[in-house]
């Protein structure tokens, strides 16, 4: 742990670390939409609401493709394949960091329909849980703390 201190490594949730600096400080834009509603959601959780110095706008990109099919050619279940683009900009506009996270989540279609659609609706907002954390990893990588 003393080798740690020694080479400036503070973990980011730690009091000080890019975590703690952010927490409250972010206004966060997402696509009006349920998906972006369910990402900004999630982001909120993380980095809390505010409208502070900076903004995290984030955009999103969705596919639905099959995964199994039975042998007489039903779909058996579906990933559903998504993309965040998101930027993050000081009070000034000046771009600090973005980038694109990419995930997927899985769902079976083998259930009565409503079971399938119920599926469909939790693999979306679990996608959007995951490219929510993997922006936020990203965002504690800037190191906007020091």
């Amino acid at each position: 742990m003393l080798a740690l201190g020694a080479c400036g490594f503070t973990p980011a949730l730690a009091p000080g670390g890019t975590g703690d600096a952010l927490r409250g400080q972010v206004a966060i834009e997402a696509p009006r939409s349920i998906a972006g509603f369910a990402i900004r959601s999630r982001l909120v959780d993380r980095l809390g609401d505010g409208a502070g110095p900076y903004r995290l706008s984030v955009s999103l990109d969705r596919a639905q493709e099959a995964a199994a099919l039975s042998t007489g050619g039903d779909i058996l279940r579906y990933n559903v394949v998504g993309a965040a683009g998101w930027a993050l900009t000081d009070a000034d506009g000046m771009r600090l960091g973005g980038g694109q996270v990419d995930a997927f989540t899985s769902y079976a279609a083998t259930g009565s329909t409503v079971a399938t659609q119920t599926a469909a609706t939790d693999a979306n907002g679990r996608l959007m849980i995951l490219l929510a954390d993997r922006i936020v990893a990203d965002i504690y990588l800037l190191d906007l703390a020091r």
